[in-house]
């Protein structure tokens, strides 16, 4: 790994500014680009040192503040350790800020990101990455299938709702995109059952799409969260491996 810089930026969108966090190798020379999609707490001290990890691997990572239109990160007020006692409240107060962003508003600012990426010199020609954790899971599979001309890999970590009856639905969506997908799913994650999952992946089948789809035993929901109670070091450690070997082969 290298050394990185990281920094606070504003990325305009049709719908007004996203802040979010900048992380790149500090060498001064272009890296693939990837989008990073937060879980739902948001851009805080430990998802900028994921980021910082990831580009510290050769990448300029982007990370927007998805529920901008409630607030600039943090949306709410978190605690440095997030225990499970602490989520009700948690998510009433995100609740609203989730709702309100639909497939549509999400995939129009995914546009303004990637153009984002494509203008910066500190980012190499050629196909994106993209990642996410939670419901940045299905955000980033939606945008894969939304710019299938400019993701060239996307991973989806212990996220929900993936296939369900909704006519857009994820898993009726990834067959758009001419991305590689991994999928790694969360072991206990009552978003993500073994019924949705092989329903994502008879989808995919379907429609010839490269992917992997694995099953992280004994995994919770955010299992790479580290300032969770659902972090696992293992699962966190097979997360890592497996989204480098994707980004390495296809970016």
């Amino acid at each position: 790994m290298t050394s990185v810089h990281g920094a606070s930026l504003d990325i305009p969108t049709p719908d007004g500014v996203a802040d979010a966090y900048l992380a790149h190798p500090d060498d001064g020379k272009p890296h693939p680009g990837v989008l990073l999609y937060m879980d739902a707490f948001g851009l805080r001290p430990s998802l900028k040192e994921l980021t910082r990890r990831l580009a510290g691997h050769g990448y300029t990572v982007l990370v927007p503040n998805v529920l901008y239109r409630a607030g600039r990160a943090p949306v709410v007020d978190l605690p440095e350790f997030i225990a499970p006692s602490h989520l009700p409240e948690i998510f009433e107060k995100l609740s609203p800020g989730m709702q309100a962003l639909t497939p549509e508003l999400a995939m129009r600012d995914a546009g303004a990101y990637l153009d984002w990426l494509a203008a910066s010199p500190l980012v190499t020609d050629g196909p994106v990455g993209t990642t996410g954790y939670c419901m940045g899971g299905v955000l980033a599979i939606r945008t894969a299938a939304a710019h299938p001309d400019r993701i060239g890999a996307a991973a989806s970590f212990h996220a929900g709702r993936l296939a369900t009856d909704a006519e857009d639905s994820p898993h009726r969506l990834a067959g758009r995109s001419t991305a590689e997908l991994y999928f790694g799913h969360a072991d206990h994650d009552h978003l993500m059952s073994a019924d949705q999952i092989a329903s994502l992946e008879r989808a995919l089948d379907a429609e010839g799409v490269s992917y992997r789809s694995e099953l992280y035993e004994g995994a919770q929901h955010g299992y790479t969260q580290a300032d969770t109670a659902a972090y696992n070091s293992v699962a966190d450690q097979r997360h890592w491996h497996n989204l480098l070997e994707l980004f390495g082969r296809r970016l």
